[in-house]
Parts: C-alpha cells; structure tokens; sequence
C-alpha cells in the first residue's frame, strides 16, 4: 500500500479523498491554488504545495506543477478526483512516465472511452446496448450527413466526440438545420475541445438518465454497484441523484450491469468508473463513460456499503476487489442534493464569505463539503460547495430525511440553491418518482409563468 498520496484536487472531493487517506494511514498531499490558501482540507493537510494563481489554467490543470509537487514531497500516486485532471489520457501517462501510480484508469482505456466514437464503437462491440445513430465520426460529405439523419429519424442530436459535462451537443428537428447544426458544433468543438470531430444519435424524447458504478481491478476482476438516478437536471447539469432508481425492474438492471462489468473486463479496465445511460419505454442505451469517481458516489456508497474511494485507492496499488459480484448487497434508497453557491432559480453564480454555516444531521444524513463559516466562496471555480446525502430505509423515509436536512441547512452571506432543493423535495412528480431528464427545466418555465 502507498504510503504518501498527492491529491490533485480541490473543494469537497479533495477532503472525501483525505480522509480516505488518513482511514487507511497513508499520508496526503494536498496541492493549492493561492484562491484556495485557506480551505480546510489545507490546514489538515500532513503537506501542502502552493502550484499557483486562482487561475485553474495555471493551478489545478497544470501538470508540470503538480508532478513536481508530487517530486519535492516524495508522494508515490496521484489521485485526480473529479473534474480538471481526472480524465487526461496525457496526465495519466506523464504521471506513469514520471515514475508515480495515477488513482484510475490507464491513460489507454481513458483515450477509449474518453472519446465519444471510439467508446460507442467499443460498446457495441462489448454488447452494450447503444443510442441509434452514425457508425463514427460524421464526414465531411453533406450527402452523407443528410442520409445518415434521415436513416436515424428526426428528431436527431449533434455531439462532440470530445465533450462531456453537458457540452458540445445540438439538437436538430429539420433536414433544414442539420448542416448548420453540423458546422456549428464541429467549430464549438474544435475550441472546447481540441477535437472537431461530431457524431449523430437518435434524440429521445422523454428518458431518464440512469447511470451504473462499476468497479475494477488488475487482476481482471469486474463489479457493479447498481444503479443511481440521475435525471433531474437543468442544461445536463445534475442537480439531485439518487439510487436506487426509482420503478425499474431488478431483472434489467441485472442485465445491464453484468454488461458493463462483462465490458470493463474486455477492455482491461481498473478503477472505478461509471457508464451512463439514457432509459426510455425499459431500454437502456449507452451515451458515455466517466473514468473517474462521481459528484454522486456517495448514494451508492450508501446502499452498497462499499467506500469507492477507498477502494480506488487500493486496486491502485495493486489489490484484488475485496468482494464479488455476488457479495455486493444493496440495502436502503439515498438521496443526494447538490449545494451550490448561486441564485436558486436564476442560477447566477454567489461567490462571497460565508458568515453562518450549519449543517445538518441525525440519522442517516451526511454532509460532503469543505466549507465552514468565514470560508470565502472564490468566483473561479464550479458553484457547488457542498453535498447533503441521505439514507432511509425505504425512498419515502429517505425523503423525509432530505426535507428535514434542507430545513435544518443555515448558509448565510451567500445566496444557494436550497430553496430549490426545499420546492423539489414537496413536488408530487418528483415524490412518486420516475421524472425525465427534461422535467426540470420544464418546471422551472412552469413556476416563472
């Protein structure tokens, strides 16, 4: 086991991955922009590197400063959390390259499924169920892209092989606007990205995105976790997730995670990971791959039992899934709302100090943050700073437990999104469960009528 690990992350992720650290006696480095001087998971650090400005150009995504912190500092792994680093085929291999042990994936199977093409491609092959559409990358050929969407049927969506986090994607309803759409999108692409290559798939008129957390380790040995619920979104940004979701059969969701464990085997996956799916009239289709831990990791921690960061950390370093298959018992239903520091309904970003933060607690509830009162929210970095989740017995004891956490929840000088959370947790939709990933922005059109 590693004796010294450099976490190359901030925010809530950053103190989740060091106290995982501290459980299993392993040393943690903690590397910082000069924004993030202050934060708690610095001061608690056993050692701390300063790699640069606010600027997360120049702090969190530079690599030639985090390796050398993990140099001066003799930390033997690197673990990126989510988000910035955590899905560069390039950082995985210069970290390797540099002599240290990168906390996921290899920089191979990152490339693979990274890349939007390429993943679908490998999916199929794997026997994965996939959204209908183009075999690969979109031509150049007008006639080609026109035959391709009228094959697939209108109405069709445009995406980046290279996005991800609900960028890089076009919805087109007309024969009319689909070239336009093409172009558009490659060129957004192109400057996102660095990749301008565009694909089709049919665009599903009411699913909800489900997604299921795999586990794997280097001795070719698979799990999943089950499954969590994602849809409630606004701009394919997650706003609550829960698991596990919400009237889907057992059966399918036995089916599709053997798929996806019997998939991680194939292309020699380790880490933990998750494939994500829209599911629509009880068919799953595949849509993407995170190579990383989650935002939501802690539902299925919860229902699962199984500490995934952890357990990251020890197939790292060479470890054989301490479980099977067979072993892996969910129990209970949790919920999670995200904690963001913006207006609740126009969603403006509320950087600020925070002069009161209290929060909650009681039986099955757990708070995810790095923020405490006097902590100063910084404007350069994503809005969440924080994550209430809870556990029930049963999903209607784990709603109870979510109203009554967002009600006991005190964050004064900045503005949040909890009376949003508050609105939803009462919604009759939302209680008998089941929505689309479009009911919330739907919603929202609703209550601004």
């Amino acid at each position: 086991m590693f004796k010294k690990i450099l976490i190359a992350n901030r925010g809530e992720i950053a103190l989740r991955i060091q106290r995982a650290c501290r459980e299993m006696g392993i040393k943690a480095v903690m590397v910082y922009s000069e924004a993030d001087r202050d934060a708690k998971y610095v001061r608690l650090a056993d050692e701390a590197v300063c790699i640069g400005p606010a600027s997360s150009t120049h702090s969190y995504l530079n690599m030639p400063a985090i390796i050398s912190a993990a140099e001066v500092t003799d930390a033997e792994a690197i673990h990126p959390g989510y988000g910035f680093l955590s899905e560069n085929a390039d950082f995985a291999e210069r970290v390797e390259k540099s002599g240290f042990t990168f906390i996921g994936p290899s920089p191979d199977s990152i490339r693979l499924m990274g890349d939007k093409v390429s993943a679908k491609q490998a999916m199929i092959r794997a026997g994965v169920p996939c959204v209908p559409g183009s075999e690969g990358a979109l031509p150049d050929d007008p006639v080609v892209i026109k035959r391709t969407a009228k094959a697939v049927g209108y109405p069709v969506i445009i995406k980046a092989a290279g996005g991800g986090g609900g960028r890089g994607m076009r919805v087109v309803h007309t024969e009319a606007a689909l070239l336009h759409a093409v172009q558009t999108t490659k060129a957004e692409a192109g400057a996102a990205f660095g990749n301008a290559e565009v694909y089709m798939e049919k665009f599903l008129q009411n699913p909800r995105h489900i997604e299921i957390q795999i586990l794997a380790d280097t001795h070719r040995n698979a799990v999943y976790l089950g499954e969590r619920d994602c849809s409630m979104q606004r701009r394919h940004q997650k706003v609550i997730e829960e698991a596990p979701a919400p009237g889907i059969p057992r059966r399918l969701i036995e089916k599709i995670g053997e798929r996806c464990a019997a998939a991680c085997k194939k292309i020699g996956y380790r880490g933990a990971g998750t494939f994500e799916f829209l599911f629509e009239n009880g068919e799953f289709y595949f849509i993407e791959m995170n190579t990383r831990v989650q935002v939501e990791h802690p539902v299925t921690e919860w229902i699962s039992g199984v500490d995934i960061v952890r357990t990251q950390i020890a197939v790292a370093a060479g470890e054989k899934l301490p479980f099977t298959q067979r072993q892996v018992q969910l129990r209970g239903h949790a919920i999670e709302c995200r904690i963001n520091a913006e207006d609740a309904y126009k969603f403006t970003p509320s950087p600020g100090r925070i002069t009161t933060w209290h929060a909650p607690g009681g039986p099955g509830v757990r708070v995810d943050s790095h923020v405490y009162t006097n902590y100063f929210v910084p404007p350069n970095y994503d809005s969440m700073i924080g994550k209430i989740i809870v556990h029930g017995d049963t999903r209607e004891q784990a709603l109870a437990r979510m109203r009554t956490a967002l009600a006991e929840t005190v964050i004064e000088g900045i503005k949040t999104n909890i009376p949003l959370h508050r609105e939803l947790m009462v919604d009759a939709s939302f209680v008998a469960g089941g929505t689309n990933i479009h009911y919330l922005e739907e919603w929202l059109s609703q209550r601004e009528r």
